[in-house]
């Protein structure tokens, strides 16, 4: 259930609204839409990892307040390896994503994920370390999802006659709203499936 609630109800981009950035700006091609959500994915799933013991020390030693400034540290140290990987081995999508890369070190969705963990874990003592990890792959397809959704969606617009007064960033922010408002028909759903 985690799962699928971190996918499609609590959805880091169109429910939490979290990685806009990455989410507006890379989402032109679905090429570029994925090779980005993969790369989250990896550094979500990765920075949860590294974070747990982390956090754990921080916790168990009364430093719960630097966690913040922790993991975004650990998370700019993991972007710089995923950077580094993507320029030696898939140069090509390494151009592609361009800026856009080194920001996932400032993509809220990252920071959210491992925070929100946290808070979970703190909160409940039964919340371990395979929640953090389905959590965190969980909100990574979540984030591939609504990538490749809106840069089909971005896609499809370029076809079409807009009116001059929508095209560019007005078109883009009423198709993001709309792929947003077609994730709430899920709020149901995911609770149903489990009961």
């Amino acid at each position: 259930m985690l799962f699928f609630t971190a996918i499609l109800t609590g959805n880091f981009v169109l429910a939490r609204f979290l990685g806009i950035c990455p989410f507006l700006g890379v989402s032109k091609k679905i090429e570029t839409a994925v090779g980005m959500s993969l790369a989250v994915i990896c550094v979500m799933a990765i920075a949860t990892a590294a974070t747990y013991p982390v956090n754990l020390l921080l916790v168990r030693n009364g430093l719960a307040y630097l966690q913040t400034v922790v993991f975004i540290l650990m998370i700019a140290a993991l972007v710089q390896l995923v950077e580094i990987i993507l320029k030696r081995f898939i140069p090509a999508l390494h151009r592609s994503l361009g800026i856009y890369l080194p920001l996932i070190t400032t993509n809220c969705a990252v920071l959210g994920v491992v925070l929100l963990n946290a808070q979970r874990a703190q909160s409940s003592a039964s919340y371990g370390f395979g929640h953090f990890m389905v959590n965190s792959i969980g909100a990574g397809a979540g984030f591939l999802l609504a990538m490749v959704i809106f840069a089909s969606v971005r896609q499809r617009l370029e076809q079409n006659d807009i009116p001059a007064f929508l095209q560019g960033l007005p078109a883009t922010l009423i198709a993001a709203a709309l792929v947003s408002l077609s994730f709430l028909g899920f709020g149901g759903v995911v609770e149903r499936m489990f009961q």
